[in-house]
């Protein structure tokens, strides 16, 4: 089996990608491609991983920027926008510009959706494109005193259309333009069309291909996962009109509004979307309402994550064989780190009330996410859970991580200084050292 994983290394990925696989069929996903990917040579790829996508199953939406195309087109023709708040006021010259830029644009992405040629990636796919006047509009108006012509915003989306165009396997094409019921047609921002269209489909995900690969902290590593709450400064801060600030906005806006997942990625890696959708830890940045790595309370359904994550220690000794019977028996005094269905780390705090003790017990990580403090989140819950049942001290017993306990405020004591229910189960066998923390 090793010779068959070094030899083929995508099979173990293909394997690892199965409860993805299962957990995406059906569900509805957004998907807007900036102008500056089909302007780079970009689209191809992308198009091939959106045809993937549709035969594993996934309804897909697909949002489209022209922006570059409509920038360089206007210049060519000797025409220079006037540009307010990072939209341009879109005349009459310059929507004629961008009808014929979003047109021929649709073509070439229904074109290459309908390749099928032999020794193609989408050789015996059959992908139906649908377009047309789903997104309706109205004028941006006169802001401060600029009157922004055909420059407009959503008024809505035509959730009943789309349902029923995803319902029969076709995947539905929106370009940034919207309708009116006065028959005129108005220049939008391809991210609130996306933003729009993923909050009234209800969509699972909405994701943003776009220049950057997701957002950094200040010491530059990537911020995985933020809440509206905490990415709104990093909005606030970002230049009126950029991407950062367009694509930031639809985030916070579509997560606050119930899609579950906004993923920003960047069309310059080839391997974002599919990275981004079947890895645990995908790629790029995630804007979520809700956490998707989490520190709770155990449950019984965790049962089966706990051994699994358990059984690697037990056998190397690190820590005593917990039966399934027994973790059932003491749920209740177990936290898990949840990270996207997957436990990744727990904790126990099992109480000696007429002590005023409690043990800390099986503190255990994942080995594929150590060294980013969980650990030591799980001991701060643990020590507030214990504060709040009135414990006084903290004890653990270990053969293999004393020094970790030490440096977190443990300080070794005998045996004598254990609760007597726990002192006589001690396991003399195994010599754990025995540390204690006082909680003041």
């Amino acid at each position: 089996m090793q010779a068959l994983n070094t030899r083929f290394p995508f099979v173990d990925w293909f394997r690892n990608s199965s409860p993805y696989i299962n957990t995406h069929r059906g569900r509805t996903f957004v998907i807007l491609i900036e102008g500056e990917a089909m302007a780079d040579g970009r689209g191809e790829q992308l198009i091939q991983d959106l045809a993937l996508l549709h035969t594993l199953g996934v309804r897909l939406v697909l949002v489209y920027g022209i922006r570059p195309q409509v920038s360089r087109a206007l210049g060519e023709a000797g025409i220079d926008p006037q540009r307010h708040d990072g939209r341009w006021v879109a005349d009459q010259a310059i929507m004629r510009c961008v009808e014929r830029i979003a047109a021929e644009q649709r073509l070439w992405l229904e074109a290459r959706l309908s390749l099928g040629l032999p020794n193609t990636p989408l050789h015996g796919v059959e992908l139906t494109a649908v377009s047309g006047n789903l997104v309706m509009a109205k004028p941006l108006g006169v802001r401060r005193g600029i009157d922004f012509d055909h420059s407009g915003e959503v008024r809505r989306v035509r959730v009943g259309s789309i349902e029923s165009l995803l319902d029969r396997g076709a995947l539905v094409v929106l370009p940034p333009l919207g309708f009116s019921s006065t028959g005129e047609v108005f220049d939008l921002e391809a991210s609130e069309v996306a933003r729009h269209a993923a909050t009234a489909l209800k969509a699972d995900k909405l994701i943003l291909l776009g220049e950057a690969d997701g957002l950094y902290d200040d010491s530059g590593r990537l911020q995985r996962q933020l809440t509206p709450i905490e990415a709104e400064p990093l909005r606030r801060a970002a230049i009126p009109g950029s991407e950062l600030a367009r694509h930031l906005s639809a985030a916070c806006e579509a997560a606050r509004h119930g899609v579950g997942r906004t993923h920003l990625l960047s069309w310059h890696d080839h391997d974002a979307l599919l990275g981004e959708l079947f890895t645990r830890d995908g790629v790029g940045t995630m804007i979520t309402q809700h956490r998707y790595e989490q520190l709770r309370p155990a449950e019984l359904g965790d049962i089966a994550g706990l051994l699994e994550l358990l059984r690697p220690l037990e056998e190397h000794g690190m820590l005593v064989e917990r039966p399934r019977e027994r973790l059932e028996q003491e749920i209740d005094d177990y936290l898990v780190i949840d990270r996207d269905g997957m436990i990744i780390g727990c904790a126990a705090l099992h109480l000696f009330p007429d002590a005023g003790m409690g043990e800390l017990a099986c503190v255990a990580i994942h080995d594929d996410y150590r060294g980013n403090a969980r650990a030591e989140l799980l001991l701060a819950e643990v020590e507030r859970r214990a504060r709040r049942r009135d414990i006084k001290a903290l004890f653990a017993l270990t053969t293999h991580t004393a020094h970790w306990f030490i440096e977190h405020g443990f300080g070794p004591v005998r045996i004598d200084a254990l609760p007597a229910l726990r002192r006589d189960a001690y396991n003399h066998a195994r010599k754990s050292k025995i540390l204690l923390k006082p909680l003041s």
